[in-house]
């Protein structure tokens, strides 16, 4: 019974020297659980790299888009204004009174909250419906790639130069570029260049309010 003590003495110095000389990062690894995308990062094959996230910089007007032929993101052409406003991601303003050219209730302008100016993204109202949406910026791709800053011949080259129908434009020595939907459909798509053939603005929708070049007029 005497040498009890002392056996049971020295196996708790053991112990705590055990302890010790354990490192605390493998305790502190062994405490947290890792992630499933920890995980799958382990298990990808060399040389596999997540892809990068979707480019939404043409997105953000609503949250969701793109732009295509039939309207913009969930808007679809012929929607009536309070049609248009229950499927948008945010707050539309404007309306009868404010905006370019001769606004009325039969021709007016709705943009999203916010944005830069009224010009940046519009989207045009006529005979009861939606009809036509304009980009002024360099962020928003138009359906089919083509953007603000482009050349007339990158244009060209992306929709097929016989599918660009030029006219002279009416303000300046620059052209309007109409493509139509490549789908058979009534839109059509315009590309306003200035006098060095550079793309400044470009709008998608119905004749003949996709053709008015001074607002609703």
């Amino acid at each position: 019974m005497k040498l009890a003590l002392p056996t049971l003495a020295l196996g708790i110095l053991v112990g705590i020297g055990a302890c010790a000389d354990r490192d605390p990062g493998d305790a502190a690894a062994s405490a947290t659980p890792s992630s499933g995308l920890e995980q799958s990062a382990q298990d990808a094959p060399p040389g596999d790299t997540p892809a990068p996230p979707r480019d939404t910089a043409g997105d953000s007007v609503t949250g969701d888009g793109p732009a295509n032929y039939n309207g913009f993101a969930r808007a679809v052409f012929g929607m009536d204004a309070a049609q248009v406003r229950a499927v948008w991601h945010g707050e539309l303003v404007g309306g009868p009174g404010d905006g370019p050219g001769a606004e009325s209730a039969s021709c007016f302008h709705l943009s999203p909250a916010g944005q830069p100016s009224m010009g940046h993204f519009a989207l045009m109202f006529g005979d009861g419906g939606f009809t036509r949406y304009s980009v002024a910026n360099d962020e928003m791709a138009a359906p089919g790639g083509g953007r603000r800053g482009m050349d007339d011949a990158q244009i060209a080259q992306l929709y097929g130069d016989a599918n660009v129908e030029r006219q002279p434009h009416k303000y300046s020595d620059g052209e309007y570029l109409r493509i139509h939907d490549p789908a058979g459909g009534d839109a059509v798509l315009i590309f306003e260049t200035d006098a060095e053939g550079t793309v400044t603005e470009w709008r998608v929708g119905l004749p003949p309010h996709v053709d008015y070049v001074e607002g609703c007029a």
